[in-house]
């Protein structure tokens, strides 16, 4: 496998990031590279952003930027993604801090955030960096360096399927079906490629060493994601007239799996990911929801600071707090959904970027002071959603999704017939 896939033509690079090329710009003006290559902006925070670039993102229609009263203004949320579009690479690819890697998920998930607070042209760059990496069995690599080379060889099936949320979040934020059906070949692929490693409990394999073997074991977490994932691809496929019943198939013996059946995963229950994100994936469902999230509180949250990252210790990171906002919006708490996301507000620093985690009660940061895109990124995403303010801002609720529709094995037999029939 080569490091770069092939770049898919022209027009779809074009219908992508616009023609004469990708513009990856700042909301000051257009990044030029620095002396030493790192590309890195020469301010920071607010202090980058121009007043006529953050009235223009204030103006409305999908640029209008999210904020959530109490907790964080259209001005915090426009300095929080300035400073994720000031980490972008000149290529598109956003790491996670200066000087760090990058993996596709994390890349795709500060995309979407840009997307959601106006940075169109730094949105667009990103999309088209993974359009230029897709490797040809449809995935991508674990981790890729500041540099641009390869860092991790192995293929992790969650991040590959997550393009398939990404393109349909764009979708929802700006209603571009051209940029939908420049990005389904892509979408295609990467879904072909996860689906190659689902497992007849339906639950889909972690990774794939860069010898082709698969991992042993599936996860949660990522499954988790897939199944949303899965939906959204479906979303994406129904929107372009495309048929893919075995898709539909796929996502519901995964969503069997998510809700019923937690022993066919790798223990990794001390991790928060392990308790939310079944409830983001839309397996789990009022009243199940509801009462998985209350049942894993006590574990997982510490009052008053957030959301512990693993239960064993009393590290809060601000990412896993603001996706337990997100499960908790799913089911309607906006109540503790918003304190969650004020509590995450002692995590950020005055230029709007964020400190990964918070160790107490010393308060001392780990990894000591960084501050991590995809930090930024789930904390802009948070606040849309519990906010409402974007077109997007239901993606996670499952708004223009199809339902996770629950297979066990009588029904799948059944489904497998049909979609059988439907082949031949």
């Amino acid at each position: 496998m080569s490091a770069v896939g092939p770049v898919t033509g022209a027009t779809q690079r074009d219908a992508i990031i616009g023609a004469p090329g990708p513009c990856v710009a700042t909301a000051a003006g257009p990044r030029a590279a620095s002396d030493d290559g790192s590309g890195a902006a020469a301010t920071a925070g607010s202090a980058a952003v121009g007043a006529a670039a953050w009235d223009r993102r204030r103006s409305g229609g999908p640029g209008a930027v999210p904020a959530l009263a109490g907790v964080l203004d259209a001005d915090d949320i426009l300095a929080t993604a300035s400073g994720i579009a000031e980490l972008q690479r000149p290529d598109g690819m956003i790491p996670w801090y200066t000087g760090g890697h990058c993996d596709p998920w994390n890349h795709i998930e500060a995309a979407m955030a840009l997307d959601v607070a106006g940075f169109d042209a730094e949105a667009r760059a990103a999309y088209q960096w993974l359009v230029e990496r897709q490797l040809p069995e449809g995935g991508w690599f674990n981790y890729y360096q500041w540099s641009g080379g390869v860092e991790d060889p192995r293929i992790d099936t969650n991040v590959c399927a997550y393009v398939a949320t990404g393109a349909w979040h764009r979708y929802l934020l700006r209603g571009d079906r051209t940029m939908l059906q420049a990005m389904w070949p892509v979408i295609d692929r990467a879904i072909r490629f996860v689906l190659r490693w689902q497992r007849p409990d339906g639950t889909v394999r972690w990774s794939v060493d860069p010898d082709g073997h698969p991992g042993r074991f599936a996860l949660l977490t990522g499954s988790s994601s897939i199944l949303h994932a899965l939906r959204c691809a479906v979303a994406c496929a129904e929107m372009l007239g495309y048929e893919r019943p075995d898709w539909e198939l796929a996502a519901g013996r995964l969503a069997h799996a998510v809700a019923h059946r937690p022993g066919a995963f790798e223990p990794k229950g001390e991790f928060a990911m392990d308790w939310y994100y079944p409830v983001i994936s839309g397996a789990l469902r009022h009243p199940a929801a509801v009462a998985h999230l209350d049942a894993g509180w006590e574990t997982f949250v510490m009052e008053g600071l957030g959301v512990r990252c693993v239960s064993t210790g009393p590290w809060v990171t601000a990412a896993e707090t603001a996706e337990c906002a997100i499960a908790l919006d799913t089911v309607g708490d906006r109540r503790r959904a918003a304190e969650l996301l004020t509590w995450a507000q002692a995590h950020r620093l005055p230029d709007g970027s964020y400190l990964t985690g918070i160790v107490y009660p010393e308060q001392s940061t780990f990894p000591a002071d960084q501050r991590s895109s995809y930090t930024a990124a789930a904390i802009v995403l948070a606040v849309d959603a519990v906010s409402e303010s974007s077109a997007a801002s239901g993606l996670f609720r499952g708004v223009g999704l199809p339902a996770a529709v629950d297979l066990d094995e009588a029904p799948q037999r059944a489904v497998r017939a049909a979609v059988a029939d439907f082949a031949r």
